[in-house]
């Protein structure tokens, strides 16, 4: 067995893809014409997805420190995109939601991650998609198991199936 690493051992080709993958998607934000930042439409599609969050959830399930989504969320509520909302369960803590303002711009960050999935998946049939989708779960349910401490992704993976 050799000591080199290998580069396509299936971590690397994973860190590689997510890599270039979120590079390609702030590139086609970039020039969309959205007038957002590609952190802003992360964040926004984000917040869309797991509406009536607080922001430390919402940070945590973008991998980003909380300040950096503070940010994010000020230029956001500028625009009239989102709006914070007392908790009711913790008056210190906000609830994100967006508004209706910002349906039009989350479609069209929409639009541009579909069509770039398209062009990233030329080739690949459904029947694969559909089971590298599933095991992408099941590595994310996995390393989820993980992060949390448990140390059991075997849990995990009966949560999933």
């Amino acid at each position: 067995m050799s000591t080199r690493p290998d580069p396509d051992a299936l971590g690397f080709v994973l860190i590689d893809v997510a890599r270039m993958l979120r590079s390609a998607f702030e590139r086609r934000i970039a020039t969309a014409g959205l007038g957002l930042t590609p952190g802003e439409a992360r964040t926004l599609v984000r917040i869309a997805t797991l509406e009536g969050s607080r922001q430390l959830e919402i940070a945590q399930q973008m991998g980003i420190e909380p300040m950096t989504l503070s940010t994010y969320l000020d230029r956001l509520q500028s625009l009239g995109f989102i709006e914070r909302r007392a908790d009711p369960a913790d008056r210190r803590a906000k609830l994100i939601h967006t508004t209706p303002a910002a349906a039009e711009v989350i479609a069209r960050i929409r639009v541009e991650q579909i069509e770039l999935m398209r062009l990233v998946t030329d080739g690949i049939g459904e029947e694969d998609l559909s089971l590298m989708r599933a095991r992408m779960k099941h590595l994310r349910a996995n390393l989820s198991a993980l992060e949390e401490g448990g140390g059991a992704p075997s849990l995990a993976s009966q949560a999933i199936r």
